[in-house]
C-alpha cells in the first residue's frame, strides 16, 4: 500500500469513527433500566386512559336516569302509588320513559346483598320507579318534584349526584396518580442518564482533555454526550414501549368487547400513546446528559 493510500485510509477511519462510541459493552444495564421505566410509564398511562373511559361511561349512565321511591298513602297500595308516580312524571318534558318496578324486579336489586331465594315474601320492599331521561335535555329535579306534588304523591327523587361526584373524584385521582407516576419515572430516568454521563466523562477524561487542547468548548463536549445518550434512550424506551403495547393488546384481546374488564376497558387507540414514549425519553435523556456534562466540565479547572 502506498503512502498516499495509507493516509487516505487513516483519514477515512478518523472520519467514520465517532469521538464517543455508539455502543458500549457496559450499556446493557442502562438500556434495561430505561426500557423498564418506559414500560411502566406506558402501562400507567394506558391504565389511566382506560379508567377515565370507565368513569365517563359510569357517569353517563348515572346521569341518564333517576329513581323515585314512592311511599303509598291514603287508600293507595304500593303498586298503585308507584304506577301513579310513573304516570305523573312520564309527561314531564325531558323524560323518555318512566317504569314502576314490580316486586320481582325489586327482589333482583336485593339479590347481591341478600342472595337469591332468601327474601321472605312478607318482607316489605320499597316501591321504586325508574325514570329514563333525555341525555340532550334531561328533566330537572324541580320539574319531577313538581309533577309528583301535583299528583299528591309522597315520593323522593334520587338524582345520583353523590355517586357521580364519587366517580368523578376517583377518575381525577387516577389521572393524578398516572401523571405523578410518569413524572417520578422521568426523574428516575434522568438521574440514571446523569449518572451514566458522569461515568462516561470520567472514563474518557483523556479524550475530553484532547478535545479541549484542540480548542473544543464545553458545549461541544456536552453535545457529544447528549447525542449519545439521547439515541440510547430512544432505542431502550422503544423496547419498553413495544412491550407495554404488546401487554396492553393482550389484555384487550382477553377482555373481549369490554377491554380488560368493565372497570378497566382498554381500547385499541390507548396503545397509540406508547409511540410517544421513545421521543419523550430521548428528550429527557438529552437534557439530563447535557446538564450533567456541563456541570462537570465547568467544575473542572
Amino acid at each position: 500500500m502506498s503512502e498516499i493510500e495509507a493516509r487516505q485510509t487513516d483519514a477515512e477511519r478518523r472520519r467514520i469513527t465517532p469521538l464517543l462510541p455508539v455502543t458500549d459493552g457496559r450499556d446493557g444495564g442502562l438500556v434495561f433500566t430505561v426500557a423498564v421505566l418506559a414500560f411502566i410509564a406506558c402501562l400507567a398511562v394506558i391504565a389511566a386512559l382506560a379508567a377515565d373511559r370507565a368513569a365517563q361511561g359510569w357517569t353517563s349512565d348515572l346521569s341518564a336516569s333517576v329513581t323515585l321511591q314512592v311511599r303509598p298513602k291514603g287508600g293507595d297500595t304500593g303498586p298503585e302509588a308507584a304506577a301513579r308516580a310513573a304516570e305523573a312524571v312520564a309527561g314531564v318534558k325531558g323524560v323518555v320513559e318512566a317504569r314502576a318496578l314490580d316486586r320481582k324486579s325489586a327482589e333482583a336489586l336485593l339479590e347481591p346483598w341478600l342472595g337469591k331465594d332468601n327474601i321472605p315474601q312478607d318482607l316489605p320492599l320499597p316501591q321504586l320507579v325508574t325514570v329514563d331521561l333525555d341525555p340532550k335535555a334531561p328533566a330537572s329535579l324541580a320539574s319531577l318534584n313538581a309533577a309528583l306534588a301535583t299528583a299528591h304523591l309522597d315520593a323522593s327523587v334520587d338524582d345520583r349526584q353523590r355517586w357521580m361526584s364519587d366517580v368523578r373524584r376517583a377518575a381525577d385521582l387516577v389521572r393524578l396518580a398516572a401523571v405523578v407516576a410518569c413524572l417520578i419515572l422521568a426523574a428516575a430516568a434522568g438521574s440514571v442518564i446523569a449518572f451514566a454521563t458522569r461515568q462516561g466523562l470520567a472514563a474518557r477524561r483523556d479524550v475530553v482533555e484532547v478535545l479541549h487542547l484542540c480548542g473544543a468548548e464545553d458545549q461541544f463536549v456536552a453535545n457529544l454526550f447528549m447525542g449519545r445518550f439521547a439515541v440510547l434512550a430512544l432505542q431502550a424506551s422503544a423496547y419498553g414501549a413495544l412491550a407495554a403495547a404488546a401487554g396492553g393488546a393482550g389484555l384487550r384481546l382477553l377482555g373481549g368487547s369490554d377491554g380488560f374488564s368493565p372497570a378497566l376497558p382498554i381500547a385499541w387507540q390507548d396503545l397509540a400513546i406508547c409511540a410517544g414514549a421513545p421521543i419523550l425519553a430521548a428528550l429527557v435523556a438529552a437534557l439530563s446528559a447535557r446538564s450533567a456534562a456541563m456541570a462537570i466540565l465547568r467544575a473542572q479547572p
